[in-house]
């Protein structure tokens, strides 16, 4: 199993530098709910937009935060999704099957832990919400307090939870709609189409993509759809694909150009070839990546966070079914589907686990895939509209996804010093053999030659 991908590794020091700020965020977001004067609400409840005669575009700023800036944290999403799926750890089958499969049940065992408290409940609606794991929190937690060199659980987690995100955003895209209009999203649609000729053309540049990116935007907003799944359109389409030798070739002719004569027209060459000699998904992501973790995810949180926690408040929430329905769910139910689907898919001998990963420390990132932080909140100003069902949720978010990070940590705390993920034995490219299918129920048990 070779080292983790310079992508990647870049991909997970940027969720892990955000999720620092997005706890900030979030306790900022409580301190400030909880001051006299109403201020929190009164301020993200603030109009703002652009208008241009009798037309326009104005939402308060919550929904501009909602709506517009987490476009861009899911079009980061579906560009992680293309670039694994095309170029990435995804595209091995047995390499996947084991995280996806165990994506799949901690999407469906965590909503039927939360229908057996909300059913036949207003809280019912909420099913979404305790289903998505907050990549930014799991990767930040690991990096703090898991075991050392956690370098191949981390890309079984980020696998997983990219698959975990595809069927998150398919549930809020299917079930979290509400008044579509038809004509808006057969504009959308073709859109869409225009994306995709754009990508089959082969265009390099980004401009095109990111200006028929944002009329989709548009198009979805109008559509009824939630907004966000532009981004997670546009994501998947910038091409992802490794450019041709040939374009390579043309860096080098263009550089050496420069070199000879230095002249507005030959830099502009040679700043064209090296930009093309680079796929255009790298680039988005180079520059949205850092964007959304460190400022678009972080402002959500202050927009989301905010729960007022006053006495009746808190009272409400420990007798309600939705708040422990929310944190039982994240808890257990997550850890209970990835583990149970997981443990399958390796005992029918259908993938395996990466490296020296056992299937102790998959258990213990299923405990910590619980941090269901992120999309958990997004799902549950979709899923409400009563300000308090709003706040019982959020508390059962809150108190689900602490407790799911400090049990995935002492777990994985203490497998990782009896269970080591990595070793001096390590050949010189970091290659470990895979773990046996039918070795998982033996965690004591060495992989095979």
């Amino acid at each position: 199993m070779p080292h983790l991908s310079p992508p990647v590794v870049r991909f997970l020091s940027t969720e892990s530098g955000g999720a620092v700020l997005l706890l900030v965020a979030t306790a900022a977001a409580l301190v400030w709910a909880n001051l006299p004067g109403g201020t929190y609400a009164a301020f993200w409840g603030t109009s703002a937009g652009v208008v241009l005669g009798d037309g326009g575009l104005v939402m308060d700023l919550g929904h501009w935060v909602n709506d517009a800036l987490m476009a861009v944290f899911f079009c980061t999403v579906g560009l992680e999704i293309s670039r694994e799926v095309t170029v990435g750890h995804l595209r091995s089958p047995r390499a996947v099957v084991v995280p996806a499969l165990g994506a799949l049940g901690g999407l469906l065992v965590p909503a039927l832990v939360f229908f057996a408290f909300t059913a036949g409940t207003p809280g019912a609606a909420g099913w979404g919400v305790p289903i998505s794991t907050d990549t930014a929190f799991l990767v930040g937690v690991l990096a703090l307090f898991g075991p050392r060199c956690p370098d191949q659980l981390r890309l079984f987690l980020l696998t997983l939870a990219i698959v975990d995100d595809i069927g998150a955003v398919l549930v809020m895209a299917v079930f979290y709609s509400h008044g579509v209009s038809v004509p808006a999203l057969l504009v959308a649609g073709g859109l869409f189409a225009v994306l995709v000729g754009l990508r089959l053309a082969g265009e390099w540049r980004l401009t095109p993509y990111v200006l028929v990116g944002l009329a989709l935007w548009g198009a979805v907003l109008a559509s009824g759809v939630h907004a966000t799944l532009a981004g997670v359109l546009v994501g998947l389409v910038v091409p992802a694909t490794a450019v041709e030798p040939e374009q390579r070739d043309r860096v080098r002719a263009f550089g050496r150009a420069l070199l000879e004569r230095a002249d507005p027209t030959r830099a502009r060459l040679a700043t064209s070839a090296v930009r093309a000699a680079v796929p255009a998904n790298d680039r988005l992501q180079d520059a949205l990546h850092p964007l959304s973790a460190y400022l678009v995810v972080p402002v959500f949180g202050l927009a989301n966070a905010g729960v007022v926690l006053s006495g009746d408040v808190l009272a409400a929430a420990a007798t309600s079914s939705l708040t422990w329905g929310v944190l039982v769910a994240l808890v257990v139910g997550k850890a209970l589907g990835i583990s149970l689907f997981a443990g399958l898919a390796l005992r029918g001998g259908l993938g395996d686990l990466p490296g020296r990963v056992r299937y102790g420390h998959l258990v213990g990132g299923a405990f910590m895939a619980g941090i269901g932080f992120t999309i958990a909140l997004f799902i549950t100003d979709l899923a409400f509209e009563d300000p308090a069902l709003q706040a019982e949720a959020k508390i059962g978010v809150l108190a689900g996804s602490l407790l799911a990070a400090v049990l995935g940590a002492v777990v994985l705390r203490v497998l990782g010093e009896r269970l080591p993920l990595c070793s001096p034995d390590l050949d010189d490219d970091g290659g470990l053999p895979a773990l046996p299918s039918g070795a998982w129920t033996d965690p004591t048990r060495p992989p095979a030659a």
